[in-house]
């Protein structure tokens, strides 16, 4: 529409133009009214007809977005349908799986069941014919025992004849006890017993530069045995007698024997601190060889008093097997101090034999030096016995103006 208007406002300029160049000037001015007019009215059919186009415009859009509003409402609409009818076909699908699922977990379950009851009766006659043959072992095996019971009954009775007679032994053993006892009870066989009995356990524990027995002592005493222990503990005098007379008293329930048998107790163990003790020449402390361990235990059990005594004395109070303990802990101590000695020495050891061992490499790269010079001189004297052999081979052959020459005595090929 526009085009076919702005082709007629073109057609009418142009006969506005020719008119102008034709009529007069009365005429030019009509048609220039006239053309003015005629242009007001085209633009303000422009002007309207661009308001029905804009209008038609707006209601053609109002009419689209309608028209889209309902399509999607109507897509919607679909889509849910569609999505209804998607959920319901599904869980009508789940419905059927869990249908089939329900019905093989029941036959799996009655098939097990049946499997079960099977096994049950399988085991049940397995169960019953083992008893059966359990029950005629078992028979079996009562008879037997009761035949062994009156076998053993027999030889429990020969035996008890047989204790009859060690019992008759043990008797006698008895009076020799007593004899034994008489025996200690004087004081130099006690007091050779305990050194004896000291003795064999030094001996059996101890290497022979460890200890020395009845060792004189720098203050004339004399103790029973001597432990030559490393520094800082060095020499620890042992001590075997000990006085069992009021101990046999105590126990025999006179009456103050108890208290004086502490005091012979306390006294002994002076007599070893004051005896035994020497600074600068034995260890700070001394030890109370007792022998018997029923006293030692009295001691420990009934009169700790006496224990704290002579530990504040520095007198330490063993029996046998207290005895063995330290002295073991000794040896071990004595290894500790000569492997430390011997690991001294092997440090020694290593450290010169790496000093040897640097000689000999710097010796050994002498030694390549020399070897690889002798190669290399080797294979100058054998290019110029080569050169010898040839210049030979040509006098032989009467050669002498083509032969090569000598080396000089100053060549080195």
């Amino acid at each position: 529409m526009l085009e076919i208007l702005s082709v007629i406002a073109v057609v009418v300029l142009l006969a506005v133009l020719a008119l102008q160049f034709k009529q007069p000037a009365r005429i030019a001015r009509m048609l220039e009214q006239q053309h003015r007019a005629m242009l007001t009215d085209l633009n303000d059919g422009l002007n309207k007809q661009g308001d029905r186009l804009i209008a038609a415009q707006a209601a053609e859009s109002e009419r689209l977005r309608s028209a889209v509003s309902e399509e999607l409402r109507a897509t919607r609409d679909a889509i849910g349908a569609l999505r209804t009818e998607m959920l319901a076909q599904m869980l009508e699908r789940l419905a059927e799986q869990g249908r089939a699922d329900q019905k093989l977990i029941q036959d799996s379950f009655n098939n097990a069941s049946q499997h079960l009851r099977n096994s049950i009766e399988t085991l049940s006659k397995t169960v019953d014919g083992r008893l059966e043959q359990i029950g005629g072992k078992v028979n079996e095996r009562l008879d037997e025992g009761f035949k062994k019971t009156n076998e053993t009954f027999v030889s429990v009775m020969a035996r008890l004849a047989t204790i009859d007679e060690a019992q008759k032994k043990i008797d006698g053993l008895t009076t020799n006890v007593v004899s034994l006892q008489e025996l200690l009870g004087d004081k130099r066989s006690r007091g050779a017993f305990g050194e004896v009995q000291l003795e064999g356990l030094v001996r059996n524990i101890m290497p022979s530069n460890a200890y020395e027995m009845q060792y004189t002592l720098p203050n004339g005493t004399r103790a029973d045995c001597v432990l030559k222990l490393p520094e800082p503990t060095g020499m620890v005098a042992v001590d075997s007698k000990f006085p069992l007379e009021n101990y046999r008293r105590m126990l025999d329930g006179e009456t103050g024997a108890e208290k004086q048998f502490k005091a012979d107790l306390k006294k002994h163990v002076d007599d070893i601190a004051g005896k035994y003790i020497i600074p600068d020449v034995t260890s700070d402390g001394a030890v109370m060889f007792i022998p018997a361990e029923a006293v030692f235990a009295e001691i420990h059990a009934h009169h700790p008093d006496l224990i704290e005594y002579a530990m504040q004395r520095r007198v330490w109070v063993v029996s046998p097997t207290t005895l063995m303990a330290v002295l073991n802990t000794a040896r071990a101590v004595m290894k500790d101090v000569e492997t430390r000695k011997q690991v001294h020495i092997i440090k020694d050891e290593l450290g010169k034999l790496g000093k040897e061992f640097g000689r000999f490499d710097e010796r050994m790269k002498k030694l390549a030096d020399h070897i690889r010079q002798a190669h290399e001189d080797a294979q100058s004297v054998r290019t110029t016995s080569e050169k010898i052999s040839k210049r030979f081979i040509s006098i032989e052959q009467v050669d002498l103006d083509h032969a090569p020459a000598l080396p000089g005595p100053a060549s080195d090929d």
